[in-house]
């Protein structure tokens, strides 16, 4: 992934602005940190969905070593994105993260574990299950636009996306 590890150094974000202020485009301050995993970064993966994890659900289910599924539910606080055994299915696979343009539930379990996971908040209603939603397309959420290949950084100052590993 890169030469800066994420898991050892919690304030990634502002390093990488300082060092690569052309490189990168951060997201409007909108996310608070969830997950057992202070800061992480990845290569972008997108769900965009709404009220509905199937698809989030069917690729946390995948392996995912150095990747952050990044998922646009379209700002919703009506209902919950992911919650503890899809994260628990996400560090099976090896995914770095979850960003959720969205809310999670089961907030206490998903703390343990060691995964980054940003959201909007949380709600403890699950969403229904319809099989809707679109994979690894770009999407666009809090002034920034998140492209499936490129990279995401993210800690508690904040989320940065490069269109390189940095």
């Amino acid at each position: 992934m890169t030469d800066v590890n994420p898991i050892s150094n919690p304030d990634l974000t502002p390093d990488l602005c300082d060092k690569h202020p052309d490189l990168v485009r951060v997201l409007e301050p909108m996310l608070s940190n969830f997950g057992g995993r202070e800061a992480f970064g990845g290569e972008i993966v997108t769900v965009k969905c709404f009220e509905d994890n199937s698809v989030v659900k069917e690729n946390l289910g995948t392996p995912g070593k150095g990747k952050v599924l990044v998922v646009d539910g379209g700002g919703s606080l009506r209902r919950a994105l992911l919650g503890d055994m899809i994260a628990e299915a996400a560090v099976k696979n090896q995914w770095e993260g979850v960003i959720v343009y969205g809310c999670i539930r089961d907030v206490s379990a998903i703390s343990e574990l060691e995964l980054g996971v940003q959201a909007l908040s949380a709600i403890p209603l699950k969403t229904e299950k319809r099989g809707i939603g679109d994979y690894n397309i770009p999407i666009t959420f809090g002034g920034v636009t998140f492209t499936p290949g490129e990279y995401v950084y993210a800690d508690s100052n904040g989320v940065v996306v490069s269109n390189k590993a940095l």
